[in-house]
């Protein structure tokens, strides 16, 4: 007989033990339970972002009308801050000599004149002298050359901004492009890059009526223009020694008045008068450029010259211009600039670390953006950095650093628990 056919092997009647259903159920429970709390532990949480407390602004204050000239076109702007204001119909007009400062731009955008630098030499050819001879019959203002003569492109930009030569202008226009032509169509594609989309150029000097323009754009060429070194030096210059001319003086008759320091006058009977005019100005212990732009001025019984005319009107702009400009404090220290927020914690303050001030006028519009890390990091504590601020009023930024204005804690573990 075999021994152990269907017997435990244990003593008898013992059982193997299973565990029940509900115990297996329980402990996977538990195991879960403990995973998720592990996952939640450490598991990314939402970033904290930071939302602007304001975006848009004005400066305070009514805006007041300036004293525009009862006759032509006109601007007035800042450097560096925007246009405070256009009046005239804006259609383009002829604009005489003051076509040179596009003249001027363009041959120190080809040939850059570093700070004091005379640069090149450029020999009088005798086409040069005959374009003087020509010029002076027909009455136009010219620079006396002579063949042979050499005259560097610092001393041919004076020659030309200056006593306002229009040869100067052919000479340099041949000089850089090999003919007037050649450097018209620069001129035309120069103010197309730069936006003077009502501006058109026939010749170098301004002397022909088609050469039009309006003061919009005007005003906008000579901000540009006045960020050259070279041709902010030049304008600024009572007289110049050439050569063969000998001494030269700036027919801006208000340079050194009121503050003015350029820019450059024009006039033919086409025309009439004509300035584009540049000021310093004193706000806040802070100098600013007011440049503004009169066109196509009459003469007038007070005024029987139309360059008088386009210099009192300048005149009268330009104090008027004084009258609106202030100095605003556009962030205080301590502002609320914008809110750390999160998922799990009430908002906190961001607050502007320090005061910025700007120069600008009665409504002009202010904007502000903020500037922080792309992951804000938490915990945060009061006083600790988030970023920067900032303020502009037109072209003109203020920048200030961001604080926090308390701690801000990351998330609870009942949060993490709750927020799956």
């Amino acid at each position: 007989m075999s021994v152990g056919a269907g017997v435990d092997s244990g003593p008898v009647g013992q059982r193997r033990l299973r565990p029940s259903r509900w115990a297996v159920f329980a402990g996977l429970v538990v195991a879960a339970a403990i995973a998720y709390v592990v996952f939640a532990l450490v598991r990314a949480v939402p970033a904290a972002t930071v939302a602007p407390a304001r975006a848009a602004g004005v400066f305070a204050g009514l805006p007041r009308a300036l004293a525009w000239p009862t006759q032509g076109e006109a601007a007035a702007g800042v450097e560096g801050v925007g246009v405070i204001g256009l009046h005239g119909s804006g259609q383009p007009i002829p604009i005489a000599s003051v076509t040179k400062v596009m003249t001027a731009y363009v041959v120190l955008h080809d040939h850059p004149l570093r700070d004091g630098a005379s640069g090149p030499q450029i020999v009088v050819r005798p086409a040069d002298v005959s374009d003087y001879v020509a010029d002076h019959a027909a009455g136009q203002s010219v620079v006396a050359v002579q063949a042979g003569e050499s005259l560097t492109e610092r001393q041919a930009l004076e020659g030309l901004l200056l006593p306002s030569g229009n040869n100067i202008a052919t000479l340099l226009a041949r000089w850089d492009a090999g003919s007037e032509r050649a450097f018209v169509a620069k001129m035309n594609a120069q103010a197309r890059t730069l936006g003077l989309d009502h501006t058109h150029y026939a010749d170098a000097s301004g002397a022909q009526p088609a050469t039009v323009s309006t003061a919009s754009d005007q005003l906008r060429l000579a901000m540009l223009a006045l960020g050259l070194p070279a041709f902010a030096q030049i304008v600024a210059m009572p007289e110049v020694t050439l050569p063969v001319a000998g001494r030269q003086y700036n027919v801006n008759a208000l340079l050194g008045k009121n503050g003015i320091i350029g820019v450059k006058t024009g006039s033919t009977s086409q025309a009439g008068g004509c300035f584009v005019f540049a000021a310093h100005e004193l706000l806040g212990g802070r100098t600013v450029t007011v440049v503004g732009v009169v066109l196509h001025q009459r003469a007038t019984r007070t005024h029987p010259s139309i360059i008088a005319a386009a210099f009192d009107a300048s005149t009268t702009l330009l104090a008027s211009v004084r009258s609106v400009l202030v100095t605003r404090r556009v962030v205080a220290h301590g502002a609320t600039l914008a809110w750390v927020k999160t998922q799990w914690a009430a908002p906190v303050a961001v607050h502007a670390a320090a005061s910025a001030s700007l120069v600008g006028w009665p409504g002009l519009p202010t904007h502000t953006t903020i500037a922080t890390a792309p992951h804000l990091a938490v915990p945060l504590e009061a006083g600790e950095g988030v970023g920067t601020a900032t303020v502009a009023a037109g072209q003109q930024p203020a920048r200030v650093a961001l604080v926090s204005s308390g701690a801000l804690a990351g998330p609870s573990l009942f949060w993490r628990l709750s927020h799956p």
